[in-house]
């Protein structure tokens, strides 16, 4: 979707600063949030998809106002309430007011603890052979879904060029709205920084993306 969050190639946002020796977590609230998306996550209550698309869906004033893990955490209650997890009366509250659903996968355990935390793998057997090889000229889409993407949309109705496929892979534009893995190949496409942005770009620059095949086009 064509949310505030999809800000690359975008200006005046001003200067990115950097905190020097910036510590993990500034403040414990933001690492008892990423251990409950992560749980919940490890008990298969939602995909890493869903999670961003839950922050991409909310209003651009919260969006920016929010911390990293204020998102985080506005994400995890839009999810928990739309799953059926929790009401909203109950976030509210505090307190549980009906039996709570059952977890795909069951309640987290300690001994789970390493399997959670280890990253999953996303790579599935391929349905059909690669459209695009090392080397083919694409067309990035023109296309603006409602749902999630993971097409930046600077790139849209710009070609680039194939450097190297990245093999068959989770299709995050169909997991994060929970109709199954539909496993798509995976590129990585090269695009001049003047084929993006034009004469003024620095002529010397190039960008690189990992796209997935529907979004892609022969040019």
């Amino acid at each position: 979707m064509n949310g505030v969050h999809d800000m690359g190639g975008m200006d005046g946002f001003g200067k990115v600063e950097a905190e020097i020796n910036e510590p993990t977590f500034h403040e414990k609230w933001e690492g008892r949030v990423l251990a409950m998306v992560r749980a919940m996550g490890g008990a298969g209550a939602f995909n890493i998809d869903m999670s961003r698309f839950a922050q991409e869906r909310l209003p651009p004033h919260i969006y920016l106002a929010a911390s990293y893990y204020q998102r985080w955490l506005l994400g995890l209650e839009f999810n928990l309430v739309t799953s059926g997890f929790v009401t909203a009366s109950e976030l509210a509250s505090g307190h549980a007011k009906e039996p709570a659903k059952p977890l795909k996968n069951g309640k987290l355990r300690a001994e789970d603890y390493e399997r959670v935390m280890v990253r999953g793998k996303y790579e599935r057997a391929p349905q059909a052979s690669a459209k695009f090889g090392p080397g083919d000229r694409v067309r990035a889409k023109n296309m603006h879904p409602m749902t999630h993407t993971r097409l930046p949309r600077y790139t849209r109705g710009h070609v680039g060029v194939v450097e190297r496929t990245l093999g068959c892979q989770v299709f995050p534009d169909s997991a994060a709205s929970d109709l199954g893995e539909n496993p798509q190949w995976l590129y990585t496409v090269v695009f001049e920084a003047t084929e993006l942005w034009g004469p003024d770009a620095d002529p010397n620059s190039k960008v690189s993306i990992d796209a997935f095949e529907p979004y892609l086009e022969p040019a």
